[in-house]
């Protein structure tokens, strides 16, 4: 963070701010040209796409920018950028191929449309910050490849709970601590919640309501912590993660198998812990006299040590990462190779052959972590390629959905990148 303000304050006073093309004009995207447009100086906002244009008008508006307008082609782009104007596109390539962008930030929430950004992006060697992790979980180790080859950052972002995570997993190794364990904190969580059920809590914060809902199924967390495992190498105890309930954060030292967290390292998650809605990291240190410094500050007679942050501010967040992403070439969250975790597909009800499933955050699906190899041999539908298929057999409730089970959509470019992935990592 030091490091990252530094930078971004030589940009101010060289008069030569960061210039950030935002994909995305919902709730977070709204958010993010909120906090660039008029709390980072050294930043802008300086092209937005976004399918419906009259929203990403909307999201300019309400960061204070009334110049902004719709154009459709690359020169228009450039043209106002130029200018010091801002255009709004409905297709992110446009933006992407601009001069005038220095970083895109990926604020949408659709798997096949971030894979379309993402692409857009290193096609054009233009870095990528992408809040979306059901993307990232899902083709983020072969966008990765993509990008080293482009010479380009493709990273996930701070704020949300990976890149958050990931701040703190970096703090507890950069300090000594072996981390053994990488975790959320949760305050609620039924998977059966569909839109229907989130329709309120969704129009209280101007969310929408598949959103809401795959904060509340579990889908969200699971794609969050599969981003996190894909970074540290740490895996899953069992499908789900165990995911008990207690009071603080603190408890999770007494919560969890010591032969797993120290044999692979863990990804999972505390219930109603406070404080909320925070992550953790366990650390592990034998060595005596640092567990009498630990004592010390409090921190427990070890080996076990509970590091944590009692929030996540993903919008206030998200900027910082484009900073260090073009200024500084570091990430929040990447791949370290190919997947250590999926995110699988089972059933909210009973269906029949012929119904379609309508992916995250729908009436049909939940998605669960599962380690990779496990997911692998059960040939298990992953969760983020799972709109728009068809079943082809009968599934009941509470199972797992498989590749075997369904009809693929066609076309779909986050299937063909899945594809390519598991070629290039040797999967089958």
């Amino acid at each position: 963070m030091i490091i990252v303000d530094t930078a971004l304050k030589r940009r101010l006073e060289d008069n030569d701010p960061l210039r950030v093309g935002l994909v995305g004009a919902g709730f977070m995207g709204r958010g993010v040209a909120l906090q660039i447009e008029q709390f980072v100086p050294a930043m802008k906002v300086v092209a937005l796409a976004n399918r419906d244009a009259g929203r990403g008008l909307d999201a300019y508006r309400l960061a204070g920018v009334e110049d902004a307008e719709v154009v459709d082609t690359v020169d228009a782009v450039n043209e106002m950028i130029d200018a010091g104007r801002r255009p709004v596109v409905t297709d992110p390539a446009l933006m992407a191929s601009a001069m005038g962008v220095d970083v895109i930030l990926d604020a949408t929430s659709d798997v096949e449309w971030s894979a379309y950004v993402t692409m857009a992006a290193i096609d054009f060697q233009k870095h990528i910050v992408t809040m979306n992790s059901d993307m990232d979980a899902t083709v983020g180790p072969i966008l990765k490849v993509k990008a080293d080859k482009a010479g380009i950052v493709y990273t996930n972002t701070d704020g949300d709970q990976p890149g958050s995570i990931m701040n703190l997993y970096r703090f507890v190794d950069s300090v000594g601590y072996n981390p053994v364990m990488a975790g959320n904190i949760k305050g609620f969580q039924n998977e059966y919640r569909t839109p229907d059920t989130q329709k309120e809590f969704a129009a209280k914060f101007g969310l929408s309501p598949r959103m809401a809902t795959t904060f509340a199924d579990g889908t969200k967390m699971s794609m969050e912590n599969a981003v996190v495992a894909n970074a540290t190498g740490f895996k899953v105890g069992k499908r789900g993660m165990y995911g008990p309930t207690c009071d603080h954060v603190d408890e999770a030292i007494d919560l969890f198998p010591m032969d797993q967290l120290l044999e692979h390292g863990l990804v999972d998650y505390l219930l109603g812990a406070k404080p909320g809605p925070g992550v953790f990291v366990l650390g592990y240190s034998e060595h005596p006299v640092r567990q009498t410094y630990m004592r010390y500050f409090k921190l427990g007679e070890g080996p076990l040590y509970c590091f944590y942050t009692p929030y996540h501010l993903a919008h206030l967040e998200a900027p910082l990462t484009a900073a260090r992403a073009a200024l500084l070439g570091d990430t929040a969250v990447v791949p370290l190779g190919a997947p250590v975790c999926e995110v699988v597909t089972i059933a909210k009800k009973d269906m029949e052959a012929g119904e379609v499933l309508d992916g995250v955050g729908g009436y049909t699906a939940y998605g669960q972590i599962e380690n990779a190899e496990t997911a692998v041999a059960e040939d298990a539908l992953l969760m983020g390629l799972c709109d728009g298929c068809r079943l082809v057999n009968a599934v009941a409730k509470d199972q797992l959905i498989r590749k075997a089970d369904v009809e693929p959509p066609e076309g779909r470019l986050a299937h063909r990148l899945r594809t390519e992935q598991d070629a290039h990592f040797g999967a089958t």
